[in-house]
């Protein structure tokens, strides 16, 4: 794919944990590009993928399989797939002459759902490297299950994780909470995640109106906004609830010491992903043209205003985050005042 300017390719590396939604990612992401006229190509670095829902263009297990490997080899599930990665990394000029036909699609890239090929093995940045040098310009999609913002802990290790595969990949990177639709089905927002200082301070008046105020406080235990967690806010809140768990009480200063390190970066933050709406769709594919420059391209018309926009990082996200919640997360069936007369 090097050559001139005009071969440039885009596309994006989808990656994740296993059971994140990245296959299915691909599938409706392909239909929503087609629909806009793109010609697109999926391309499966997965060799543990079987039964495929997308067109597939490429398919790495064409190259090496999975269970062949780890029946000549003796190894496990984990260590079978490490070795396809390395494999298909020794024999990147198969993959090169797989790509080369494909010039002008743009690409979706379904890659394997092990973490560490994220976090700390180097196959899979190597590859992507290499992709970098035929003028492929990848944007990395990472996807995360939206529950994990019920459990304050598990969302911690989430930011470490996200953090770590940022620093690693070396790529433009999106970070997505993925299946919003379910994003309550393991249990409320604000249920496992307020206490302390998180919760809200309200005066109530003799008139019964509610306002903040020093006095006549009354604490009303109140569910964080959606936005929280998009934009991963002040995270001391997380940590005065794992301080009131026995389990979680005796790992306090190393809890700190993450929500330190994340915070210190401050460079995770997610986008709310329902594959199963075009406009949520929408708002993903907007952040990922602007990652990796698809959006200062010539391959679609563009409005003047829209790459300036994208230029000077003029994107709010709160109205469709606000708009996201109030779809997907059920409101609190009482009021301020009656939450207080409760407590």
């Amino acid at each position: 794919m090097a050559g001139a300017a005009t071969t440039t390719a885009f596309g994006q590396a989808v990656i994740g944990p296993p059971g994140s939604g990245k296959t299915t990612y691909c599938l409706g992401m392909s239909e929503f590009l087609r629909a806009l006229g793109r010609r697109v190509a999926v391309v499966n670095l997965d060799p543990a993928n079987e039964g495929l829902p997308y067109e597939c263009a490429v398919d790495v297990g064409e190259l090496v399989g999975l269970g062949d490997v780890m029946d000549a080899l003796r190894l496990g599930p984990n260590g079978g797939l490490l070795y396809c990665m390395e494999y298909l990394e020794a024999n990147l000029d198969w993959l090169r002459a797989k790509l080369e036909p494909l010039r002008g699609h743009y690409f979706l890239f379904d890659c394997p759902g092990q973490v560490e090929l994220c976090t700390h093995h180097g196959a899979l940045r190597s590859i992507f490297s290499q992709m970098a040098q035929w003028d492929l310009r990848l944007t990395a999609v990472h996807l995360v299950d939206s529950h994990y913002c019920t459990d304050p802990a598990k969302f911690i290790s989430v930011l470490c994780t996200s953090l770590a595969t940022m620093l690693h990949v070396e790529l433009p990177h999106v970070n997505l909470l993925s299946k919003m639709d379910l994003i309550e089905h393991y249990g409320k927002l604000g249920e496992s995640s307020c206490s302390g200082q998180a919760r809200r301070r309200v005066q109530i008046s003799a008139e019964g109106s509610c306002f903040q105020g020093p006095c006549m406080l009354v604490i009303i235990a109140t569910a964080f906004n959606l936005d929280y967690y998009t934009e991963v806010l002040d995270l001391s809140y997380l940590l005065d609830h794992l301080a009131s768990d026995p389990f979680f009480r005796h790992y306090r200063q190393l809890n700190e010491k993450l929500v330190q390190l994340i915070e210190d970066y401050s460079l995770v933050s997610f986008i709310p992903l329902n594959i199963q709406d075009k406009e949520s769709i929408r708002r993903v594919l907007q952040a990922v043209d602007k990652a990796n420059g698809y959006c200062f391209g010539v391959q679609e018309q563009r409005s003047l205003e829209a790459m300036m926009s994208a230029a000077v990082g003029a994107d709010f996200h709160f109205s469709s985050t606000l708009g996201i919640q109030e779809k997907y997360l059920e409101p609190s069936d009482q009021s301020v005042e009656q939450e207080a007369m409760q407590l």
